[in-house]
């Protein structure tokens, strides 16, 4: 979800107001000098590669089966192969104000996609809406009617879509036909739901809240019933992402309190939870990151890598 769209949720107004605030944000960013070094992370050894680096602002990588990643830069997707790490521009039609929320269908065959649609006719400020397309690129089908709507999350069987979506004033997850249709809520709390992802056997869709007034991991049925908070910390933790093989969940971690927010340019690391311990540990250091992290699944196909956005801003 766009930094400049995740706020304060107990009012209106005040929603409003952040959402102004954070568009600034994210523009004046945009402006300054940053550096991206894009790495992978294997969890069984904790060692990290960086594959490439350029002086560019890219974020959100996903990892697809035939070794490249698909990452977003000012509006546009590019594709970035493992071995030859050379930035290669993807055919996204009309949508070129896409933001970092994106990611690939289980069948490998298409891609998901959240683009600012500035000919919605609705009044709000940023109209994120969410669009598939063929994998190797071609012109965008509407999936959503409500704006804004981020993706996050495509169902095993490539048949539904999840998402955080923001509808009088509060961000919640709903779910969605890839055929397109009528929306379905499956959060219905005071404050931000977002992140939202199946895990690989479609048992359940894991989260990030502040229902508690601190941002920390869920993970619910795909109903949305049977919420089950998985993380209590000092940390902020956003974006979980279970492993292909659910045996892993790996999320960013925010080292200081950020409430409803996930900022570029903080302090952050990424930890790797055991679904059947429910054990937690670091597999990064502290790193300056943040928004444009890990907001997509960027997990190997084999289980065994994570795919990251770090930065550096002169």
């Amino acid at each position: 979800m766009e930094t400049q769209n995740t706020a304060s949720k107990w009012t209106l107004v005040r929603s409003l107001l952040c959402l102004s605030l954070m568009a600034l944000s994210v523009r004046s960013i945009a402006q300054k000098d940053t550096t991206s070094f894009v790495h992978t992370v294997d969890i069984g050894t904790g060692k990290i590669d960086t594959i490439f680096r350029i002086q560019k602002h890219l974020e959100a990588p996903n990892w697809h089966p035939d070794q490249y990643l698909i990452v977003n830069s000012k509006g546009k997707l590019f594709t970035l192969p493992l071995k030859s790490a050379t930035l290669q521009g993807l055919n996204t039609g009309f949508a070129n104000q896409c933001n970092n929320d994106h990611g690939i269908s289980p069948d490998r065959k298409w891609l998901a996609i959240s683009h600012n649609d500035k000919q919605d006719p609705s009044p709000k400020s940023y109209k994120s809406a969410i669009y598939i397309l063929p994998i190797q690129g071609g012109e965008p089908r509407k999936i959503t009617r409500e704006v804004p709507s981020f993706w996050h999350g495509w169902s095993p069987d490539g048949k539904t879509l999840v998402y955080c979506g923001e509808r009088n004033g509060n961000f919640d997850i709903y779910a969605i036909s890839t055929d397109g249709g009528l929306e379905k809520r499956l959060t219905h709390t005071e404050g931000l739901d977002d992140g939202p992802e199946y895990s690989s056997d479609g048992k359940y869709i894991y989260f990030n809240s502040y229902r508690t007034g601190h941002m920390q991991i869920w993970r619910m049925r795909p109903d949305g019933s049977n919420p089950e908070q998985l993380t209590s910390d000092p940390h902020s933790n956003w974006f979980p992402h279970p492993s292909p093989d659910n045996q892993w969940l790996v999320y960013i971690a925010y080292t200081s309190d950020e409430k409803q927010n996930h900022l570029f340019g903080k302090n952050v690391k990424l930890r790797l939870m055991n679904l059947k311990t429910k054990t937690i540990q670091d597999i990064t250091p502290v790193f300056y990151g943040g928004q444009g992290t890990i907001n997509v699944p960027s997990w190997s196909p084999d289980s065994r890598k994570i795919a990251f956005v770090s930065y550096a801003v002169k």
